[in-house]
């Protein structure tokens, strides 16, 4: 997901010095666990939807189909928030099951025991008026006349499918899915996976079947219901969908132009295909976020889409089209465990912006991006009154998630680890990463075993500073220059405050760079304590220093103080 709004896309000049980043506070051993604990295992979701548009309520038909993974399974517990529940029968034998619901849970008790891995498929009738996960927006009416037709669209992430069909609700569960969603006979439904078969039925709708075959988290299930123009293009072999408003048909090649070469760089990264069978792009009103990763049918604000008509937002709608298709390998083929690790889907996409960036316009556009991502932390950070550390251990399954922490932090930290273990090393942990949790879901301890058989390091300080701690360094450096010994004395402070969750001193492999008559030179820092000493021979007075001349530490503030000279 991308939740910025087109405002934030304006780009910042601002340049930002950039330090290293060194963390004295020991990684903590154990940690909350937020994961879910599961006694099945949901195989496949069959949802029939229909609408009553005048009260905004929908009718619902759903078969849930789960394998138990403990023992004497007589009990199906499922999220259903507000769900008016008319019938629950067990298939295939069509045999009514009592149920209760209580703290937006529905209960069915199952007549009888069953053994992990036996399939068990419920069915329920049901209607709803949904107060989050399906959206009704009304049409805009200009002049008296409809300037952009009424839509119907779904958002899950973090929560909400509970709040249109009983589900296991929460990131750790993938399963496969169908949809029939009945709408007016001149509208189109754009779901997840393919289009099976459009039905036109007697009573003027038409009925939209798609199905999804791979397995995926319950977040990502999707419909969008409006009047759309579809514009068609492949890359490769997967087709391509990029749904607009009538007459809007000419924003396809400004907003989405690039989407095929962000393809194409994606997959030279990662070395992994387009793991799914199609990609479809909608616009829709309204929409609270930049955009939604729902899987092979992403939504994106109008708005966002909109502004690339203006030049000033060029580059900040191609960097939502880039993030959203990112997910594609880093949210939907590999999904976090649970929300405090949600920098893994934000954080890796937010990077891959950039990194799309380098391949396309260079190595300094790339670094432009990285450097914004990183102010715009620091920023907030400086202000921010919940602030936490990547692995959010404040996690709650709403929007404060979607925050610059995980996306803006998340890109520039992952950045770093790219820079501390070195191109190659990083590109094939990420390939490794990729392959071996392909389909399931993923905790940061994940990333490091990867990151670490890749390099051969061991990256537990990078983690515990940059992923389980929060904040960022603040360092102060004073230099003195001693004619007499030649030599350039730097005394290097970090200053950020002790807060009990930002390290007294990070530690940050870097370099500075000292300028002097005879030209510039490279010299090495090892920063690991509070305040750290370093002595160069010189060949002349430094008329200019510079920490981390190559930005392999944007996420830093450095004060560097007027040079003193002594001769002693």
């Amino acid at each position: 997901m991308n939740f910025l709004k087109s405002s934030l896309f304006v780009a910042l000049f601002i340049v930002l010095s950039i330090a290293c980043f060194a963390f004295t506070v020991q990684a903590q051993t154990v940690r909350p666990n937020f994961n879910r604990a599961q006694t099945y295992d949901v195989q496949h979701y069959i949802l029939r939807i229909k609408f009553d548009r005048s009260a905004k309520k929908v009718f619902g038909d759903a078969t849930v189909q789960v394998k138990p993974l403990t023992g004497n399974f007589t009990r199906l517990e499922l999220d259903a928030a507000d769900l008016a529940f008319e019938k629950v029968i067990s298939e295939p034998d069509n045999k009514e099951l009592k149920f209760t619901t209580e703290n937006e849970k529905v209960y069915v008790e199952l007549g009888k025991a069953f053994a992990p891995g036996e399939l068990i498929s419920v069915r329920f009738a049901y209607t709803a008026t949904p107060k989050k996960g399906i959206y009704y927006v009304d049409a805009d009416i200009e002049d008296g006349k409809i300037a952009r037709d009424a839509q119907i669209w779904t958002q899950g992430e973090p929560e909400e499918a509970r709040h249109w069909f009983p589900s296991f609700d929460f990131p750790s569960d993938k399963a496969t899915t169908e949809q029939f969603i009945t709408v007016a006979k001149d509208e189109t439904v754009i779901g997840n996976g393919e289009l099976i078969k459009k039905t036109e039925n007697a009573d003027n709708t038409a009925t939209f079947h798609y199905k999804m075959p791979v397995p995926h988290s319950t977040y990502l299930v999707s419909f969008i219901v409006g009047k759309f123009t579809k514009i068609s293009e492949n890359y490769k072999s997967v087709p391509l969908g990029f749904y607009v408003y009538p007459g809007k048909e000419t924003i396809v090649a400004k907003a989405y132009g690039r989407t095929k070469d962000m393809f194409r760089v994606f997959e030279e990264l990662t070395k992994i295909d387009y793991p799914f069978n199609k990609y479809d792009q909608t616009m829709v009103a309204d929409f609270n976020f930049g955009g939604m990763e729902n899987i092979t049918a992403t939504t994106m604000a109008d708005t966002e889409i909109l502004a690339a008509n203006f030049p000033e937002f060029k580059n900040g709608v191609e960097d939502l089209v880039s993030h959203e298709l990112a997910h594609s390998w880093f949210g939907n083929l590999v999904t976090t465990k649970n929300w405090a690790e949600l920098w893994l889907n934000e954080g890796f996409a937010t990077f891959m912006e950039a990194a799309y960036r380098e391949k396309m316009y260079g190595r300094a556009d790339y670094l432009r991006k990285i450097r914004s991502d990183a102010l715009q932390f620091i920023i907030d950070d400086s202000v921010n009154k919940n602030r936490h550390g990547l692995f959010n251990q404040k996690a709650r399954p709403d929007d404060s998630i979607f925050d610059i922490t995980t996306y803006q932090k998340g890109g520039a930290v992952v950045h770093t680890l790219r820079e501390t273990i070195g191109d190659e090393a990083f590109w094939k942990a990420l390939n490794i990463y990729l392959n071996r949790h392909k389909f399931g879901n993923v905790e940061t301890p994940d990333l490091q075993k990867a990151m670490e058989e890749a390099s051969g390091q061991k990256l537990d300080w990078f983690f515990a500073q940059w992923v389980y701690g929060a904040g960022s360094p603040k360092l102060d450096v004073r230099q003195v220059y001693n004619s007499k010994k030649h030599t350039l004395e730097l005394t290097v402070s970090q200053v950020q405050p002790i807060d009990g969750i930002t390290p007294e001193a990070f530690i940050l492999p870097m370099e500075i760079a000292i300028k002097t008559g005879g030209g510039v030179r490279n010299e090495k820092l090892d920063i690991k304590t509070r305040e750290s000493k370093f002595s160069f021979k010189v060949n002349g007075k430094p008329s200019e220093i510079k920490l981390d001349p190559n930005e392999k530490i944007p996420i830093k503030t450095v004060r560097i103080q007027t040079l003193t000279t002594e001769n002693k």
